[in-house]
């Protein structure tokens, strides 16, 4: 049914936008009484009521029961019907895959995190990928008709309006968007995986009514998500917040973009992953020596971090030099945007005061001591779980709230 309604809306159905106008309403609100929603609508009580009773039959929304009224007759709570719909969300990692499932009302039906996947910027690794999602979908035990989007965080540069990665799986002229539609079955969306990050955060992490905060997501790489006066700052084509190639080292380290001296070449959670291999065979000490220096086991991102939080001396020191480096240019945007939060997100943010102190310090040491009064740094709340919540919620956001 929900499916018909999303035709009435392309279609520009008065009725139905204002269908879609409630259905974000309660998306927000979870539940109110007619007489509220008529006046959040500024729509007369029996426009509302009728709109109610259609969207009720309809399955969109149900009878949350009676508000409690201390005289007169208590009025009922509507809200939505929480399987009316569903969105998937996918994170992709360099070597794994998050993949949930939410509920009309924003809350996991399903989640699996850390499924193993290395990213191949190859047509091969967009069909794994596409397969992975499928296989999800197969095994989710709901109606799959209700599967309204599937949204994707990309890494790189995005245009989520017109569906165009050009950092990854950028091999046909056509929107990548479209051609994952094709693959999976379900209609997709994709986004900046930072953006998404953000996004989370916003709706569902540590965010409380803010309105200028940048989030900084070190992983693998390096990227910030802004939100400027409440709103999430895209961009002219969706190309914001590529932090991690400001120039700024005098260095020959080449990065993934094809520059050399990118911030993200130094701050990153591969320059970690290089610094550690090259310190351990140069003769220091750590508690994954031995891995290093065995070609046949190795040591990923995962393991230096959890060495980290069991204080392996060596790789201390080197999140932490990590986070000198990131306060120092990091205190450059604060100048510049002045935000009340800045959220430490990814997965470095994982040693939680190992990388957050030495950021902390470095702000304070090249800020301007006014601006950086105003602005509180933190990590993450919604921690690994930031990018498939994000990439759920924006799903659902392109579908009503745009």
């Amino acid at each position: 049914m929900i499916q018909n309604l999303l035709k009435e809306i392309e279609r520009g159905s008065k009725s139905a936008q204002t269908k879609k106008r409630i259905i974000t309403y309660y998306m927000y609100n979870r539940s109110s009484t007619i007489p509220d929603l008529s006046k959040e609508l500024d729509l007369s009580v029996p426009t509302v009521t009728k709109f109610i009773m259609e969207m009720c039959e309809d399955g969109y929304l149900m009878s949350y029961g009676k508000q409690e009224a201390s005289e007169g007759r208590p009025p009922t709570l509507y809200g939505l019907t929480t399987d009316a719909g569903y969105f998937v969300g996918v994170d992709i990692k360099k070597f794994s895959l998050n993949i949930g499932l939410m509920n009309f009302m924003g809350d996991f039906v399903d989640l699996r995190m850390g499924i193993p996947y290395e990213t191949e910027n190859t047509p091969e690794g967009l069909n794994r990928l596409c397969s992975y999602i499928v296989d999800f979908i197969s095994q989710s035990n709901i109606d799959k008709e209700k599967i309204l989007n599937v949204g994707i965080n990309i890494s790189g540069r995005v245009n989520p309006e017109l569906g165009y990665s050009f950092s990854l799986f950028n091999f046909e002229e056509r929107p990548l968007a479209e051609i994952m539609t094709e693959k999976i079955g379900y209609k997709v969306t994709i986004d900046n995986d930072t953006r998404a990050m953000t996004y989370g955060e916003i709706v569902k992490g540590i965010v409380k009514g803010e309105r200028n905060v940048i989030f900084i997501n070190i992983g693998w790489g390096l990227g910030a998500g802004l939100i400027v006066n409440g709103s999430i700052y895209t961009g002219k084509s969706g190309f914001s917040g590529e932090f991690g190639h400001f120039n700024v080292f005098d260095n020959e380290i080449l990065c993934h973009c094809g520059k050399r001296g990118c911030l993200e070449t130094e701050v990153s959670g591969a320059a970690l992953y290089r610094n550690l291999v090259q310190c351990v065979r140069e003769g220091k000490q750590s508690i994954l020596s031995e891995a290093v220096l065995n070609d046949n086991v190795g040591v990923t991102l995962r393991d230096i971090i959890e060495a980290t939080n069991k204080e392996d001396l060596l790789c201390i020191e080197l999140v932490e030099e990590i986070g000198q480096k990131l306060g120092r240019y990091l205190a450059g945007l604060i100048n510049l945007m002045n935000p009340e939060m800045v959220i430490i997100g990814g997965a470095l943010a994982q040693t939680g005061d190992y990388i957050l102190q030495p950021i902390k310090s470095a702000v304070r040491k090249y800020s301007l001591n006014l601006v950086n009064r105003d602005s509180v740094i933190v990590l993450s709340q919604l921690q690994d779980k930031a990018g498939v919540v994000g990439a759920c919620m924006l799903a659902r956001r392109s579908m009503f709230e745009q």
